[in-house]
């Protein structure tokens, strides 16, 4: 069921590219954005996050922890990390729970590729209510930035 605006936000706990568990509730006082891309290493997905990364400060400064997620080992995501100079945490949902959680998976996907998260963007408030929800079927399209940042600029005041 594809997740609602409003709602409370679905808590996982995933491990990220330095091996640490990071639980979505233990962020509560923070407004987080959760970035779920397909691969790492991919073209869009790379030039997604290193938008990100080139436009932390707008993020920072709007008190948001990004993190970007995809089913990717962790291992995969610490390479990925590094070799663009991502400045926020990737973690890693090799085992899919909270790409399935946030209805944001390819069940099949090119290739033969089967499990794979679907582009999309979270907008999980200080009391852990989803602001704003972007799931994209179509996974050369980057989600609305400008959107995201309207929101956080909005639950902020």
């Amino acid at each position: 069921m594809p997740i609602q605006v409003g709602q409370k936000a679905p808590d996982f706990t995933l491990r990220d590219n330095e091996k640490n568990k990071v639980t979505l509730s233990e962020q509560k006082g923070k407004n987080v954005l959760l970035l779920f891309y397909p691969l790492a290493f991919t073209s869009t997905c790379t030039k997604e996050l290193c938008a990100m990364r080139d436009n932390i400060a707008t993020y920072n400064n709007l008190n948001a922890q990004v993190y970007g997620i995809s089913v990717d080992s962790l291992f995969t995501q610490d390479k990925f990390k590094k070799e663009q100079n991502l400045n926020f945490p990737l973690l890693s949902d090799f085992n899919k729970v909270a790409s399935r959680a946030y209805d944001s998976i390819y069940e099949h996907w090119f290739n033969d590729m089967e499990g794979v998260s679907k582009r999309s963007a979270f907008v999980i408030d200080k009391e852990g209510i989803v602001r704003y929800a972007e799931v994209l079927e179509n996974a050369s399209e980057i989600p609305n930035f400008d959107a995201i940042q309207q929101c956080l600029k909005e639950i902020n005041h």
